[in-house]
């Protein structure tokens, strides 16, 4: 079971958008890396083709996992992710921090 996951609210621990949070929008697990939502946005040169115009447009570029933590449910800092297993055998995802179960 992975710690970290599409939909997870995270925050940044370092680099240049440290302390902010997003939403991962994809994860890449070959190269330990995802993509948040509105944060380490750069900007490209891009070329014209049928669908999509010529010019300098902004997206995100992926963040290391590492440098990401799950944001704790109760009041958003930054905290660690437990694996426990549920009265009825379900394995869930927990924040250390609290103890609130972060997946239902």
């Amino acid at each position: 079971m992975q710690k970290i996951r599409k939909g997870d609210k995270v925050v940044v621990l370092t680099g240049k958008d440290k302390g902010r949070t997003g939403e991962i929008i994809k994860m890449i697990p070959s190269e330990g890396r995802a993509l948040v939502q509105g944060l380490n946005v750069v900007k490209r040169h891009q070329r014209q083709s049928q669908t999509q115009e010529s010019g300098i447009i902004t997206k995100e570029a992926p963040i290391q996992v590492s440098n990401l933590a799950i944001a704790d449910p109760k009041d958003g800092a930054a905290t660690k992710v437990g694996i426990k297993t549920l009265d009825d055998g379900r394995k869930v995802r927990f924040a250390k921090r609290s103890g609130e179960v972060i997946d239902g």
